[in-house]
This record gives structure tokens, sequence and C-alpha cells, in this order.
């Protein structure tokens, strides 16, 4: 079992207030100043978890199953720490039975000032990670001001008369938490680049097509072993391209250590790269990562990509490791304008790997069509769908698996969009 977002919230809640009703009396624990108390505890335990979860660590990618979700998770890790620390900041979490006292003595202007500036900095926080119109390179930088404004919540929980103590269950639970945020921090803002996996590569051929571009990287020096359908960061030593981005790695490891990218021109970042990217350019790698893999045991497959989501199922096409081709059928959803590679292209790979292939252009009807068809050739609890692209897809794919009797659990999918 892998945790997600729900997973995650519900525990630090459940944990926090658990150990904060151990500090306050029984007949206290039905009071707004109770809740209050509770609340702002878990905005705080939220903030030090999406701190954690930033970091990229190996440990935690595997433990929440993939990137993609440790990144949905630490987006609604924000949205609730926001939503609970409301409540603590409009009612009063203290009660004249309680034996308040703060942790750090502080002058009461600091005090006040601190508590004011840690709501702010919460929602600006949250703000800036979901606001998806600001331009990455400046919310990258923006971004980076997490870290310095979760010492200011930390402060506040220091300085905060209540009846939490350092040495008390939740004192304990709140410290732990946030040590460990903050070593993350630290580690992701200042240590990152120098011990993440990866490794530096030089771009070998560049194929353009009519919205996206095809890289083929090649190493200097060792490459780094990677999986079908994973993916790394990418980042150009090229002044206006070093910021790393997230792509799909659309090849299988192969003994020349190249990696390929198709990416599409839906940004800044990206058309910059599509219109400045050259052979020999240099490149950073941070790879490899992501869990999107092949479920074992199903008769039949149903492989579904849409826009750039169609990159793990080429990387697949490619890995002769894995086999049982001849029960799998690759659905390709795309707008017929801004297909790559071309429907035609991509009808090549899968006729060589013997995979049957479908192609669904916007607003067709092919998608549909292919799943219940293979739900009337096999026992429909035995089809396994994999699915890599938007949200708003997934949703109909699921209708659709609903509309088959297709159980919701086999289905294996990766989100593709990381703000």
């Amino acid at each position: 079992m892998t945790l997600r977002a729900w997973h995650t919230i519900t525990g630090i809640l459940v944990i926090t207030a658990a150990t904060v009703l151990l500090q306050i009396p029984r007949d206290t624990w039905a009071t707004a100043a109770t809740a209050s108390l509770i609340l702002g505890a878990s905005a705080l335990a939220c903030m030090a978890s999406a701190c954690i979860l930033s970091s990229r660590w190996r440990g935690v990618e595997q433990l929440f199953g993939g990137l993609d979700q440790i990144y949905e998770t630490h987006k609604w890790l924000g949205i609730w720490a926001l939503v609970f620390a409301v409540y603590h900041f409009v009612f009063k979490a203290k009660l004249d039975v309680w034996e308040l006292a703060p942790i750090l003595e502080l002058p009461k202007y600091w005090t006040r000032l601190v508590r004011q500036l840690s709501i702010v900095a919460l929602g600006l926080i949250v703000m800036l990670a979901l606001n998806r119109k600001i331009p990455y390179r400046l919310w990258r930088w923006w971004h980076k001001l997490s870290s310095p404004l979760f010492l200011i919540v930390i402060l506040h929980w220091l300085s905060f008369e209540s009846p939490i103590t350092l040495a008390s269950p939740a004192g304990i639970w709140l410290a732990a938490l946030c040590t460990v945020g903050v070593i993350a921090a630290l580690y992701k803002l200042l240590l990152y680049p120098f011990f993440a996996a990866g490794g530096e590569y030089k771009v070998a051929c560049v194929t353009h097509g009519e919205a996206a571009i095809h890289l083929e990287l090649e190493p200097v020096g060792h490459g780094f072993p990677f999986e079908a359908g994973q993916f790394g960061f990418l980042a150009m030593k090229e002044k206006g391209l070093r910021e790393p981005h997230p792509f799909t790695i659309a090849n299988a490891h192969s003994d020349t250590g190249h990696i390929h990218f198709v990416i599409r021109a839906l940004g800044d970042y990206t058309r910059r790269l599509g219109e400045q990217v050259k052979v020999g350019m240099r490149a950073d790698v941070y790879a490899p990562y992501g869990r999107f893999k092949r479920l074992p045991g199903a008769q039949r497959e149903s492989w579904i990509g849409a826009g750039v989501g169609i990159s793990p199922f080429i990387s697949w096409l490619h890995d002769k490791t894995i086999g049982r081709f001849e029960d799998a059928t690759l659905v390709c959803c795309f707008a017929p304008s801004r297909a790559f590679p071309s429907v035609e292209r991509l009808q090549e790979m899968t006729d060589q790997a013997g995979v049957d292939f479908v192609a669904n252009p916007s607003g067709g009807d092919a998608l549909a069509q292919a799943i219940r068809g293979v739900a009337t050739e096999v026992d429909p609890r035995h089809i396994q769908i994999s699915f890599c692209g938007p949200k708003g897809l997934l949703k109909r794919v699921q209708a659709l698996m609903r509309e088959n009797r297709i159980p919701a659990r086999n289905i294996n999918y990766e989100f593709f969009e990381f703000r």
C-alpha cells in the first residue's frame, strides 16, 4: 500500500489531536479553543510534512509510490494547512483553566508580530504554489521563500503561550516533524544539486515537430540506470534555460546510456528550449524518478496516453525486457494539429513491438470504443489500464471503466502536471 494525500492529512490530524488532548483537561476538549489549538498545531505539522515531501528523498518517494503523488500530496498539505491556520487565527487557542507558557520567551511586540506574519507567510506560500499564471522562472524563485517563511511559523509556535511543552507528546511530535522539515528544506534549497542522483549530458540530436521537440542526450562520462516510464529533471547549462523541469524519459535504458525526451511547447521555458537548444549543449539531468510501471498478472492491458503523456508508453515500447506486447493496446489521445510523434510514427513503433494501436483525435470516440471492445473480449476484472495524461481525461477514463465493469483498482496512472 502506498500513501495518498488523504492518508497523510488524516494521519497528521489524528496524531496531532491525540497528542494535544493529552495535555489539556478532559472537560475542555469540546471547546472552540481546543479545536483552534489542534488545528494550529496541525497546520504546522502539515507545513513540516510538505517540506519533507519536497526534498525528493528516495525513501519518501517510495513511500508515496512516485514523485507525482508526492507533488499532489504536497499541494493538498499546503491547502489544508491554510484552512487549519485560518480557524486557528480566528478563534483564540487559550482557556483560563489551561497552564499556559511559551516555549521560547519573546517580547510581547515580537510575539504579536510573528503571529501576524505566520498567517501571512502561510497564505503567501499557498498562493504562490497554486497560481499557474506566474511564469515558472519567477514562480520557482518565489517558491524558494517557503523555507524561511516556514521558520516564521515555527517561531510563532515556540513563542505562543499554550499548554504544549517541548517535553510533552505534542511538543515532541511537532519538534521532531519541524526538525526533519527544516533539514529537508535546507537540503532541497542548498545541497540537492550536489547530492541528487543523475549526471551530466550533451545534446546529441534535436528533432523539431509542429509543437514539440525530441531531444536525444548522450552521457558525459557515466550516465545513470533507469527503468522505462521514469522521468528526470532537465536543466540545460545555458543562460535562460538553467531552471530544472520534469520530463518523462521516452526510451528504455541501453548500453549507450543515451536518454530521450519528447517536450511539448506549453509554456515560456519549453518554447525557449525549442527555439534555443542545439546539438552539443550540455545539461544536468537529475534522475531517475517515478514508479510508473506495468503491473503483472493482467490478461489484457490498455495504455492510454494524452499529449506528452504518450512518452512513458514510447519507452515501454522500446523496453524488450518486459515482453507480453501481444496483450497490450496503446490508445493515443491527441489534438490533430499538435500530434508529436506523428500518428504514423506511433503506428510504426507499435507494429514493430506487436502492440495494437488506436488513434483518438480530439472529439473522437475511439477511446470509448477501445475500452468497450477489450471489456467484451476478456473478463473486465482481468483488464489493467495504465494512464498518463491530464486529470480531466483521467476522470473520463474512470467513468468508462465503471460503464464497462472494470474495477476501479485496475488503473495505474501518473500525473504529469507538477504545478
